[in-house]
């Protein structure tokens, strides 16, 4: 009941504050994309709220009652990324104890928020090129793949553009 009387309370790119021309596209443009089932890239410079888009698109969607989570790739190591996006399978990986589930696992049914996705090394983009593709995942040093249902938001800062072109 609470959750219903918020989201009619709550207006159309929820967190976006302000009343112009630029503000209010912003939040046209959220409320057309949240309904449409796709993968996502927010881009714009450092501290201009791409995840606070990133959650307005969450609240938004169909998959608003199932869990956003976000993840900074810019701040873990290639492998910690890699185990914790896929998750692992037991003894794959030294020190890290019995296997455990990814942060797709988590997130489906919902939103998996991936920031600073240009600072994901090349084979992981790769990896990750497969997961929008198939919606399968392999956990690190596994033979199996699973199935996961999870709408993929990412963000930069970095002109991708030129980083393909370099």
């Amino acid at each position: 009941v609470l959750r219903r009387a918020l989201s009619q309370r709550t207006p159309p790119g929820d967190g976006l504050v302000g009343h112009s021309i630029a503000i209010k596209g912003l939040q046209a443009a959220l409320q057309r994309v949240a309904a449409v089932n796709s993968t996502v890239l927010l881009t714009g410079e450092s501290g201009t709220g791409k995840e606070l888009a990133a959650r307005a698109l969450h609240r938004n969607s169909p998959r608003r009652h199932g869990p956003f989570v976000p993840v900074n790739c810019a701040t873990m190591s290639p492998e910690h990324i890699e185990h914790e996006l896929f998750g692992h399978a037991q003894g794959a990986a030294k020190g890290r104890g019995p296997g455990r589930d990814g942060l797709f696992v988590y997130a489906q049914g919902g939103t998996l928020f991936l920031d600073e996705i240009g600072d994901l090394p090349l084979p992981l983009q790769a990896k990750l090129l497969r997961v929008i593709q198939e919606h399968r995942i392999k956990p690190v040093g596994g033979n199996e793949e699973h199935e996961v249902d999870v709408r993929l938001v990412c963000a930069t800062h970095q002109d991708l553009e030129e980083m393909v072109r370099q």
